[in-house]
């Protein structure tokens, strides 16, 4: 099932099941949060090219996993990065960088190299606390997909990562929520203006998403509608004003954001 956060002709947002062959697609009205078991749709349904999509959830915190695959640790190095982490590198975006489908990606005026990075990304559906790599999986609502963005210069610069990836508008999420999906049998591929710059798949993660959700909740609670990041492939690079960056996960779809000058 595809869960979709949108709106109607510039009202407010709500939630609805995404239904259809592509190019076809409609939207059904949910009466209440998806996340909640007493959603149930309304009935009022409209053509999917009518609504304009959001961030598909409006997480609390947006909890994300660096370099967790091997070729993108080699790039990192590359530019002066460290070697493969032995546990999964977590850090946080904050909710005011997340942003929805087709929303503007702001290069800011102070930084000399934005930089894409595509991910699978999991939704919590639970409150999450000391939980098991092998219940993890039953404490995930959903998958959708995510843009790391990154200010390479500035995550460098600092000697950590908050500011370089917590600029508003730097962690575009969607379509839309796909709640049926094996995160390990997947791919992420990110195209800048057409062209491909990722092409990966979730097998070659080096903490599967159990490992780093059971991690993740051992320091730290995660609550329903949490997003957690599951880390970029290799293949990272530059995003200019002017530019279309695309991410698409097999199995849920495309997320594309237009860059655009501070």
């Amino acid at each position: 099932m595809r869960i979709a956060r949108f709106s109607v002709d510039g009202s407010g947002f709500s939630y609805g099941v995404v239904e259809g062959d592509p190019g076809e697609e409609t939207v059904e009205a949910l009466h209440a949060h998806p996340l909640l078991e007493q959603a149930r749709r309304t009935g009022d349904i409209v053509p999917l090219e009518r609504v304009t999509l959001g961030s598909p959830v409006v997480p609390s915190k947006v909890v994300c996993v660096g370099k967790n695959y091997a070729e993108h640790v080699e790039e990192m190095k590359a530019l002066g990065g460290a070697d493969r982490p032995k546990a999964p590198l977590i850090f946080l975006k904050p909710s005011t960088s997340v942003t929805g489908p087709g929303a503007p990606i702001v290069h800011p005026a102070d930084s000399d190299r934005l930089d894409y990075e595509g991910e699978l990304c999991a939704v919590i559906s639970k409150i999450t606390r000391h939980v098991s790599a092998d219940d993890a999986l039953e404490r995930v609502f959903g998958w959708t997909v995510g843009n790391d963005v990154t200010a390479r210069d500035q995550q460098f610069a600092d000697g950590q990562w908050t500011r370089g990836k917590g600029h508003d508008t730097f962690c575009p999420l969607g379509p839309w929520i796909e709640t049926d999906l094996d995160p390990a049998q997947t791919r992420v591929t990110t195209t800048l203006d057409g062209a491909v710059v990722q092409d990966a798949p979730t097998s070659l993660l080096l903490f599967d998403v159990p490992t780093i959700i059971s991690y993740i909740s051992g320091f730290m609670t995660l609550l329903p509608g949490d997003v957690v990041m599951t880390g970029t492939p290799a293949g990272v690079g530059r995003m200019l004003p002017g530019q279309v960056v695309t991410v698409e996960v097999e199995g849920i779809g495309a997320l594309t954001n237009p860059v655009v000058a501070a």
